[in-house]
């Protein structure tokens, strides 16, 4: 086997063991799918965020996005406020409620990052590896 594709395969062996891993700690500490997190922090992040921004941020289409504000709007987690720019769609923003719950899980999956890669991994090293996997894709 080649470097390369023993590469890729451990990538996809380690991506999966670290979303199971952090998955499991949030919806067993707070009950929140790792799916809804990564949503929250997007619709934290980006400033007037639409559908379409979620959907560009999280790689999913802008159906799947929509479904995934819906279950945000529906456990009151996310509002969806009026457009003055653009009728056509509104603006998504964290709740109180959606805020703080946001904090704790932000801090949870710190902890679990912390714990998966620093048992293995020195800062330096995790500073050169984000820095190589940025350059092979920036986030969106």
């Amino acid at each position: 086997m080649t470097e390369l594709r023993r590469l890729f395969s451990d990538l996809g062996r380690i991506h999966a063991q670290l979303v199971a891993a952090v998955d499991l700690r949030l919806r067993s500490e707070l009950g929140l799918p790792l799916a809804l997190f990564d949503s929250m922090t997007a619709i934290g992040a980006v400033r007037d965020c639409r559908v379409h921004d979620l959907a560009t941020k999280l790689g999913v289409t802008s159906g799947g996005a929509s479904k995934l504000v819906d279950r945000l709007w529906a456990l009151g987690y996310c509002r969806r406020l009026p457009n003055t720019g653009d009728r056509r769609s509104n603006l998504l923003g964290l709740t109180p409620a959606g805020r703080q719950l946001l904090a704790q899980a932000s801090f949870i999956v710190d902890e679990e990052l912390d714990r998966l890669f620093g048992r293995v991994l020195s800062e330096a090293q995790i500073r050169e590896l984000a820095s190589t996997l940025h350059a092979l894709h920036p986030p969106v």
